[in-house]
């Protein structure tokens, strides 16, 4: 069987017939009578199957009772013309090699519909779905073009750590990282634990963002992004948060605000748009399966400009609504953090386009963020959707030592792990910008799907760590 090269089934389906090939994959359907079986080949390469036609006077009975649902084969024969309808070509089988059988009964991922939920059970299965297929195939497309749209931005891309000392979002929600015996925890004169004795000899956690380290990095060499997981150890288990997921965080030195929303509306009309110029066959598929208005959100979106709406403005906006009769679960009134609801009702009623809500109250917002004259707000910028609500939030960063040493001290900050941070506006400060997209919200909106742990191989969140 190996003196043919095999070609991948994405390929075989693109090429000319007439030619023998060797496919290898893992089967998804086998019907057939007692002359003929058609067997639907996938390998991953693509959401479409390749049909294997076997004469079963060519192929020996017990070889194709061996085969079934999920068992893995190669197959040499002749690439032909097909003949039924949905594909151009087919593989008329010569020979059949069973890698890995599977036994039908007891697969997990039987023909019949099963729940995302169900599914979510058997993540190391899911993957075989197409539904699962196609989504992780734009994931790593996404990833791609996003190192590709910095990479030829001229940024540098910064590998900030995963384990740290400092809280950037000082919401204290981190997970904590030991060596220490957890059934007997040192502890010192003042009965506190004594981290002086644990592997980095003092108190370290997973990071919730690479920000602070990425601003290091932007006044050194202009522009930098970040790429990598981040943690957060919140009790939390909507359709909208992970426990571990992935961010991209920008930081632009000499950027102010304008250029920071400039940048962040730019960023995301491209990756929409590489994601319909080379993703389409999946996410046709996903539109066809699951939400028929997927493809046309996503064009509306490259299509239009962005909405720049101060937070008060948007506040008015939303009150107006309710005075109108519009009926919201959370309330409504300047100083609270917009709920989702309110984000989508501004997006997709409201507006009917994306918004970038800017100038947020300070006391909603972290410490870093640049304060604006009023003395009441900030320079933050959030970029709202539709179906998601916030999908990237950023800022103007505070350039001045003075406020933001007041603020770390206004908010009862521990400066102890911050000095290092500080030191960046002591030292050479200047105007600087950055924001963070989450990598799985970006992929909820361009694949549809419902659910963020639908979008990420293998989901954590709490009271789930399985593989």
């Amino acid at each position: 069987m190996e003196t043919i090269k095999r070609t991948k089934i994405r390929e075989l389906l693109k090429a000319a017939p007439g030619v023998d090939v060797l496919a290898k994959g893992w089967v998804r359907t086998k019907r057939g009578n007692k002359n003929v079986a058609f067997i639907a080949l996938n390998d991953g390469s693509t959401i479409n199957n390749i049909q294997i036609v076997v004469d079963k006077t060519q192929i020996e009975e017990s070889v194709l009772a061996k085969i079934g649902t999920g068992a893995c084969i190669g197959v040499t024969g002749a690439l032909v013309e097909s003949v039924g309808s949905g594909q151009a070509v087919e593989i008329q089988a010569k020979g059949i090699e069973i890698f890995g059988e599977c036994d039908p009964m007891r697969y997990p991922l039987q023909k019949k519909d099963t729940s995302f939920e169900y599914l979510r059970t058997v993540a190391h299965m899911r993957v075989r779905t197409n539904t699962f297929g196609a989504v992780l195939r734009i994931r790593n497309q996404m990833a791609y073009a996003i190192h590709e749209y910095f990479h030829n931005k001229g940024f540098v891309y910064l590998n900030t750590p995963i384990i740290t000392a400092s809280d950037c979002e000082g919401a204290g929600q981190m997970f904590q990282v030991t060596t220490m015996d957890l059934k007997n925890i040192p502890l010192n004169k003042k009965g506190e634990v004594d981290f002086s004795r644990d592997f980095f000899g003092r108190q370290t956690s997973l990071t919730v963002s690479g920000q602070l380290e990425g601003e290091l990095g932007a006044t050194a060499l202009g522009e930098i992004y970040t790429f990598g997981p981040t943690f957060r150890a919140e009790n939390s288990n909507t359709p909208r948060h992970l426990a571990e997921f992935w961010m991209i965080e920008p930081e632009m030195a000499f950027y102010d605000i304008q250029d920071n929303m400039d940048l962040a509306e730019d960023f995301i009309k491209h990756l929409v748009r590489y994601a319909l110029n080379n993703c389409m066959e999946d996410i046709k598929f996903l539109n066809d399966r699951y939400d028929d208005t997927l493809i046309e959100r996503l064009q509306s979106v490259i299509g239009t400009e962005f909405v720049r709406l101060p937070y008060t403005e948007g506040i008015r906006i939303l009150e107006e609504a309710i005075a109108n009769g519009k009926q919201f679960e959370y309330p409504v009134s300047w100083g609270v953090d917009l709920q989702s609801e309110h984000e989508r009702y501004l997006v997709e009623t409201h507006f009917k386009k994306p918004v970038i809500l800017t100038d947020y109250p300070m006391e909603i917002k972290a410490f870093y963020m640049k304060q604006n004259e009023d003395g009441k707000t900030v320079r933050a910028m959030d970029v709202l959707f539709p179906k998601i609500g916030e999908i990237i939030g950023g800022s103007e960063r505070e350039a001045s030592l003075e406020k933001l040493e007041k603020r770390i001290d206004e908010l009862g900050m521990s400066r102890k792990n911050l000095e290092w941070y500080i030191d960046t506006r002591r030292y050479g400060s200047c105007p600087h910008s950055g924001f963070g997209l989450g990598f799985e919200r970006l992929l909820l909106f361009v694949t549809g799907m419902a659910n963020i742990r639908d979008v990420i191989p293998f989901p954590r969140t709490p009271k789930n760590a399985e593989y």
